[in-house]
């Protein structure tokens, strides 16, 4: 077998060859060749070296090099415009709560074995010697992944970090794979230990960010967080009776399909949205809060949930001023995505329809007049007043009684004045 890699990393490991050393390619870039998924990080090992210091003499020959970890054995080489993470071979050992309670132990000569036992599942503990074109796999991880199956290493170390039961969570529905069944039943455990709790939220917020992202169908995620006792953890998931989270999971692959090639923050809070979509607003907030503190993603989540009910409505009426107004609540392009993985596609096309006949489907409708307008046209001095007036002749524009600058002039001198 022969793993491709930058030409690089093959001139910087017969670089330590004359060193006795080897550099071994580790972690997500082996287990992603195999799952046939480009390769975005070369993360590297180097065994055999005696100090970090060498391997920074060795490593500056090739591009800049920075120390992102000296206590943990990592540096970071800069290569036309690329990174790519080096790090000499170490052990863990739980010394406290939470995911910064690790003593680390730094080793060059450690064996490639003893230092992927610190991993969490077998197929991130795969190795692949650059120089030799030989993987190791000292714990069954390439088996694992052709029977499409996640098995964690060590029952040990494996409960030292709970962040691992949410990576499990979305390796699961990313690489369509069944947990091993003790792997489920120690992570079962972690969670009914209350141990999720010692996470920060950013740590939360990456793995399911990750799983609604980047799986395909994400709702297999949280069908087994179900099993596992962890939906308990989401406000308004953890209060579903089987039919409504069934419902919900469906209309969460529905709109994770649908907006697959959009922004990233849009994709986020579309699909969290549609986890809490009856849950109501202050539900929606709550669930938000618990992967993450971002004022900005609640908001949008919330604004959401709270204008669905709206949008059905509005698809049933479809009057120009509602559908006007309902674009003042949320994005309609938003809306109707939400609608349709709600299984109500003819109320969705009904409303994208008139939304886009009226200009109104991707925001709402600027204003017509402006206070310089005010000033420049109608020669009036800034005022609190003004405000008044603007909201008014925007109410107007929004009830489609005034549809240009010199209708919304007219109506200010005749109404207003």
């Amino acid at each position: 077998m022969q793993i491709p890699v930058p030409p690089v990393l093959e001139a910087i490991a017969q670089t330590l060859h004359h060193y006795y050393a080897k550099m071994v390619l580790v972690g997500g870039s082996v287990r992603d060749y195999f799952l046939h998924i480009p390769i975005k990080d070369y993360d590297i090992e180097v065994y055999g070296l005696k100090d970090l210091e060498t391997l920074e003499e060795i490593l500056l020959a090739f591009g800049k090099v920075k120390e992102v970890g000296k206590s943990f054995g990592i540096l970071k080489l800069l290569h036309e415009g690329k990174e790519y993470d080096f790090a000499f071979p170490r052990l863990e050992r739980k010394t406290g709560r939470g995911h910064r309670g690790f003593a680390v132990t730094v080793d060059g000569a450690l064996d490639f074995a003893s230092a992927a036992r610190r991993r969490d599942f077998t197929i991130n503990a795969m190795g692949y010697i650059i120089e030799e074109k030989r993987l190791l796999d000292p714990f069954g991880g390439r088996e694992d992944l052709r029977n499409k199956i996640l098995r964690h290493i060590d029952d040990e170390t494996f409960v030292e970090d709970p962040l691992r039961v949410l990576r499990g969570v979305q390796f699961c529905a990313r690489f369509d794979l069944s947990m091993y069944p003790d792997t489920l039943c120690l992570c079962r455990e972690m969670v009914a230990s209350g141990m999720l709790h010692e996470l920060p939220k950013e740590r939360i917020y990456e793995e399911i960010k990750k799983l609604l992202l980047q799986a395909r169908q994400p709702s297999k995620g949280f069908a087994l967080m179900q099993k596992m006792g962890a939906l308990a953890l989401f406000p308004w998931l953890g209060e579903c009776d089987p039919q409504t989270l069934q419902h919900t999971l469906r209309r969460l692959d529905r709109t994770a399909e649908s907006v697959r090639t959009w922004d990233e923050k849009e994709r986020m809070a579309l699909s969290l949205a549609a986890l809490v979509l009856e849950g109501g607003a202050k539900k929606a907030e709550e669930t938000v809060l618990f992967v993450s503190d971002e004022v900005r993603l609640r908001e949008t989540v919330a604004r959401l949930v709270a204008a669905y009910p709206e949008a059905v409505k509005t698809a049933h009426d479809l009057r120009n001023a509602s559908v006007r107004r309902l674009s003042l609540k949320a994005p309609i392009r938003q809306l109707v995505v939400l609608l349709d993985a709600d299984g109500k596609t003819e109320e969705a096309r009904l409303l994208e329809e008139a939304a886009k006949r009226l200009g109104v489907f991707e925001h709402a409708p600027a204003p017509l007049l402006l206070g310089r307008d005010l000033v420049q046209k109608l020669k009036l001095s800034p005022s609190p007043k003004f405000k008044e007036i603007l909201d008014k002749v925007y109410e107007a524009q929004i009830e489609g009684q005034i549809t240009s600058r010199d209708e919304a002039l007219d109506y200010v001198k005749k109404e207003l004045l």
